[in-house]
């Protein structure tokens, strides 16, 4: 074993390895390569790619327990559902590909999954079945990759002209007028996720009525 290597400085390095390099930079040789060891003294802290994404995947979603946890439940559920909608966006964002590290992961700390269980208590409280709460959080979950991952593939495309409307206006010709305008009053940012968030909150709700 390699001396001073730690599960958790092979997982803070992998995070800075993402920032510099992205997903499809992470690899093990890589990761290795800046630690300053050889691939096989790795292998005794984190088996193989999945395992690493899995431990950086629970790091994140720990960061995320701990900010809700200094979070003050709201008066009703969409409020608490909703931050930790914003809480979720805010982790993912801050690490390049920061979406895409979490799907098909499994976390790793049993207490980060014990999270969960006021989250259910919460919800059941508010008359949603245990299957409901839980399908609430992971549509919730599921909005959140969904929308970072699009709004960072965007972001990090180093061409914004690729999603230039003129250009989409002109590829499109004469026709489609409703397509042209709505590409001329779409947003990006903060404003879209607020309303788009309101729109899967409001479809959860109408299941309780």
């Amino acid at each position: 074993m390699a001396k001073g290597i730690t599960r958790e400085r092979i997982v803070a390095a992998a995070l800075d390895l993402l920032d510099d390099k992205g997903m499809d930079g992470l690899t093990v040789r890589a990761l290795a390569s800046r630690l300053g060891v050889g691939a096989p003294a790795l292998y005794w802290h984190v088996r193989n790619k999945q395992e690493l994404l899995d431990e950086m995947s629970t790091v994140v979603l720990r960061r995320v327990a701990d900010a809700l946890a200094a979070i003050t439940p709201g008066s009703d559920w969409r409020e608490d559902v909703a931050n930790y909608a914003r809480v979720l966006r805010a982790e993912y964002l801050r690490h390049r590909d920061g979406a895409r590290i979490f799907s098909g992961t499994r976390v790793s700390d049993p207490e980060v999954v014990k999270a969960k269980e006021p989250w259910l208590a919460r919800l059941t409280g508010a008359g949603f079945s245990l299957t409901e709460a839980d399908d609430t959080i992971d549509v919730v979950t599921a909005f959140v990759v969904g929308f970072v991952i699009e709004e960072q593939e965007r972001g990090q495309s180093g061409a914004p002209e690729r999603y230039s409307v003129i250009e989409r206006d002109a590829w499109l010709g004469e026709s489609a007028e409703l397509v042209k305008a709505a590409g001329h009053v779409r947003d990006d940012g903060d404003d879209r996720f607020e309303r788009q968030l309101g729109v899967v909150l409001a479809g959860l709700a109408a299941r309780l009525q």
